[in-house]
């Protein structure tokens, strides 16, 4: 039997918050990933460790086979440990072909989380690439670049009716970032309270940065690293809305967004 779909309702809801290795394999943050649903379109970002038992947690219950598609940023275990399974729930088991996947070409090498007979259970897979542009059901989005990483990593654009949000995945800084990522809210993941060397990833200060460049109506700090959260995220989160005048929010696992 078919389970009811979801209420017809636009929201992002945050199945995990956790940044980078430590903290995925810790737990201390969920790692789910980011569900979306706007206007009968469900769409899951990101689908880490424990993802699956997310959704079932979730109140309401985000029901996995009502998804319409899923988005892969980049080939992390972080981000793709779930993939296989969320797919064979999408698709009742395989037993009913649909949905969509988009990933990384190269999360469709040998060495990825991605096996060969999942491929074959939703109606299409599909590579994302910069400057792609996608549709899924009512959902619009793009891939406006080809973030620095150590694997083919994407950032996301979405444009709904009355606003657009972008999503900035796992990337080092780079000028090119603000002009790619204007709208109205503005998720980052930001692992790091200061910059390492040699680490590909967000930092408060390049947070900062990008808020104060591209001034979305609010902006919304995940992906937290070990360090950042044993500081608190809440306490950056003032922090960046005193020195940008942006509402600035750290979320946390479960925390819903209408759209």
């Amino acid at each position: 039997m078919t389970p009811s779909p979801l209420p017809q309702t636009n929201f992002i809801e945050f199945l995990g918050t956790a940044g980078a290795r430590y903290v995925t394999i810790s737990q201390t943050r969920a790692s789910g990933g980011i569900w979306i649903s706007f206007e009968g379109t469900n769409l899951l970002i990101d689908p880490g460790p424990g993802s699956l038992i997310k959704c079932l947690e979730a109140v309401p219950k985000l029901e996995p086979s009502t998804l319409d598609g899923i988005i892969v940023t980049h080939k992390h275990i972080d981000h793709c440990n779930d993939i296989n399974i969320m797919i064979e729930a999408m698709t009742l088991g395989g037993s009913k072909k649909k949905g969509k996947v988009f990933v990384p070409q190269d999360m469709l090498d040998e060495d990825s989380m991605l096996r060969k007979y999942a491929c074959a259970l939703p109606e299409e897979i599909i590579s994302l690439k910069e400057n792609g542009d996608y549709t899924l059901g009512s959902i619009s989005f793009s891939t406006p670049l080809r973030h620095v990483h150590p694997v083919e990593t994407y950032g996301l654009k979405f444009r709904f009716k009355e606003r657009t949000v972008s999503f900035v995945a796992d990337a080092r800084y780079s000028d090119t970032m603000a002009s790619c990522y204007k709208g109205d809210i503005l998720i980052l993941n930001t692992v790091l309270v200061q910059p390492f060397e040699h680490v590909d990833h967000l930092n408060i200060k390049d947070a900062g940065r990008l808020i104060a460049d591209i001034r979305p109506q609010k902006a919304i700090l995940t992906h937290f690293g070990r360090e950042l959260l044993n500081k608190g995220p809440e306490t950056f989160a003032r922090q960046l809305t005193g020195e940008t005048g942006i509402e600035v929010i750290a979320a946390t696992d479960g925390m819903m967004v209408g759209l």
